[in-house]
C-alpha cells in the first residue's frame, strides 16, 4: 500500500499546523464545516477511507463501524474511547489509537480553574459584573472557601490526576485519592497523599473532590445520589473526566437544597446539551469541554495522531494502540 495514497477522514478541524503536516503526506479530506458528522456520513466514511479520525464528538458506534470494510485504523483525536465500540472494531481487524500523555497539564490546569472558580464564586461574580448589578465592595459579598488546608478528594489518581495534585500542593490542600490500588509509593509520598480503597470514605473525608476516571459502563453514575450525599456537607464537586460519571439530576438536588455548595463542570453526558436545571444554578460553574483547549496541547494530539497513523502506514507497532 503506498502511503501518499491512503485516504484519511478528520471529523472535525485540528489547529492548522498539524491538519498540514497530515496532508504532507496523505489524501485527507478535512470536515470543512466543523460540525459533527451524522452517523450515516459516518458510516458511509468506513467505505471511503483507510483511516477515520475521529474526537469525542463522534459516536463510532457498531452501526457505523459496520457500515463499511475499508477502514481498518481508528486514530482518535483525544485520550478517551468511550464513543467508540471497541468489540465491534476488534471483530472487523480495525485497530484503534489514542492521544495520551499530551493533554495532562492542560487539562489539571482546567481542573484547578474550575476548582477556583467554584470555591471563590468567579462565575457568579462574572455574571454580576457584566449584567451591571454589581453595586460596589462590601464585607459580606460573595463569600466563598479558601483552598489553603483544605482535602481535595481525587477519584482516580493517573496521570491528571496526579497532575492536578502538583498544582494543589501549591495552593497549600492536603491529598486523598481513591482508585482500584494504591499508587507508586514514590509518588504518593512526594505528594503526601493518603489512599482510600472505599469511593464513599474519601468522599466522606474531602472538602473538594475532583473527578479523574475514563468514561464508560463501569464509572457511569459512579457519582450518584448516595455518593453525594456521602459528601460532606458544604462541599464541592468538579469534573473534567467524563459527564456520564455524574448523575446531574442528584447534583442538581445537591446544589439546590445546599448540601453542596458548589460544583465545576467542563463535560456533559449528550454534549453539547447541558443538564436543564444546571442552568438555572448560579453555585455551578459550566465550561464547554476546555480541558485540553490550548493550542500547545491540541498541536500535540493531533501530532500523536499522525504518529500512530505513519507507524499503522509503514507496518510498525503502534505507539498509542487502545484495541
Amino acid at each position: 500500500m503506498c502511503v501518499a495514497k491512503l485516504r484519511i477522514l478528520v471529523t472535525r478541524r485540528w489547529p492548522e499546523a498539524v491538519e498540514q503536516e497530515l496532508a504532507e503526506d496523505y489524501d485527507v479530506t478535512f470536515n470543512e464545516s466543523d460540525k459533527p458528522l451524522d452517523q450515516s456520513t459516518l458510516a458511509s466514511a468506513m467505505n471511503e477511507y483507510d483511516v477515520l479520525c475521529p474526537t469525542v464528538s463522534d459516536r463510532i458506534d457498531a452501526d457505523v463501524i459496520a457500515g463499511g470494510d475499508r477502514v481498518k485504523l481508528l486514530a482518535n483525536y483525544g485520550v478517551g474511547f468511550d464513543h467508540i465500540a471497541l468489540e465491534a472494531a476488534r471483530a472487523k481487524g480495525i485497530a484503534v489509537t489514542n492521544t495520551p500523555g499530551v493533554l495532562t497539564d492542560a487539562t489539571a490546569d482546567l481542573t484547578m480553574t474550575l476548582l477556583l472558580m467554584a470555591t471563590r464564586r468567579g462565575g457568579e461574580g462574572e455574571r454580576e459584573v457584566r449584567a451591571g448589578q454589581w453595586t460596589g465592595w462590601r464585607p459580606t459579598h460573595l463569600l466563598g472557601s479558601s483552598l489553603h488546608g483544605k482535602v481535595l478528594g481525587l477519584v482516580g489518581f493517573g496521570r491528571i490526576a496526579q497532575a492536578t495534585a502538583c498544582r494543589a500542593r501549591a495552593f497549600g490542600m492536603k491529598i486523598a485519592y481513591y482508585g482500584r490500588h494504591p499508587a507508586d509509593s514514590k509518588c504518593a509520598c512526594d505528594l503526601d497523599a493518603h489512599f482510600y480503597p472505599d469511593l464513599h470514605a474519601l468522599l466522606r473525608a474531602a472538602d473538594m473532590v475532583s473527578l479523574h476516571v475514563p468514561g464508560g459502563t463501569q464509572t457511569r453514575h459512579m457519582i450518584d445520589a448516595a455518593a453525594i450525599k456521602a459528601m460532606r456537607e458544604g462541599a464541592y464537586l468538579v469534573n473534567t473526566a467524563r459527564g456520564e460519571v455524574v448523575d446531574h439530576e442528584a447534583l442538581a438536588d445537591a446544589l439546590t437544597g445546599g448540601h453542596l455548595a458548589g460544583a465545576g463542570l467542563d463535560v456533559y453526558p449528550e454534549e453539547p446539551k447541558v443538564p436543564e436545571r444546571l442552568l438555572a444554578l448560579p453555585n455551578v460553574v459550566l465550561l464547554p469541554h476546555l480541558g485540553s483547549a490550548t493550542r500547545e496541547t491540541r498541536e500535540a494530539m493531533g501530532r500523536k495522531v499522525i504518529a500512530n497513523i505513519h507507524a499503522w502506514a509503514t507496518g510498525q507497532n503502534l505507539p498509542d494502540a487502545v484495541s
